[in-house]
């Protein structure tokens, strides 16, 4: 199936506001789409038996920091039986200090392998997925301030006592 096909086929089951842009070029080709229907399109493209992305490759975050003003979450799939490559990307704005972090569906009902990387896209950024069944760090200690990939991060002189080598 191609790219197009696949762009289509969103559209055609899930609404053509759903996709938000698209990007032929880049490698594997993205698809733009709306924060809110993630869970959504992934489990049409997991489901749809012309597609069947069986696996999640990689989930990952992006910091485009404080001065872009959004963060992105970035998913990898693989369809093994059709041997196809896809990303999807959300961009939701990044929140400010005091304001509750931004929030993204979870995908880890649709793919196992969801669950740990949203909990290290969580941990190191700062990215709720809603409806994830154990949202907590995975890296980090539970104690631990703030979101260390974020590129506002204030570096801790001292944790519990002990000097942090950077």
């Amino acid at each position: 199936m191609s790219f197009e096909a696949i762009v289509h086929l969103i559209k055609e089951k899930l609404g053509e506001e759903v996709v938000l842009a698209t990007d032929r070029q880049s490698t594997p080709p993205a698809i733009q789409v709306v924060p809110a229907k993630i869970a959504a399109v992934c489990l049409e493209l997991h489901e749809n038996e012309q597609t069947y992305f069986d696996y999640l490759s990689c989930l990952t975050g992006l910091d485009n920091g404080p001065e872009a003003g959004t963060m992105e979450v970035i998913y990898h799939l693989y369809s093994i039986p059709y041997d196809l490559h896809l990303t999807l990307k959300v961009i939701v704005p990044r929140n400010k200090e005091g304001e509750l972090l931004p929030e993204v569906p979870t995908v880890s009902h649709i793919w196992r392998t969801a669950n740990w990387h949203e909990r290290e896209t969580f941990d190191l950024l700062g990215i709720r997925f809603t409806k994830h069944p154990d949202l907590r760090r995975i890296l980090l200690p539970t104690d631990w301030e703030g979101h260390p990939l974020r590129k506002d991060y204030p570096l801790q002189e001292r944790y519990h006592g002990i000097k942090v080598e950077y």
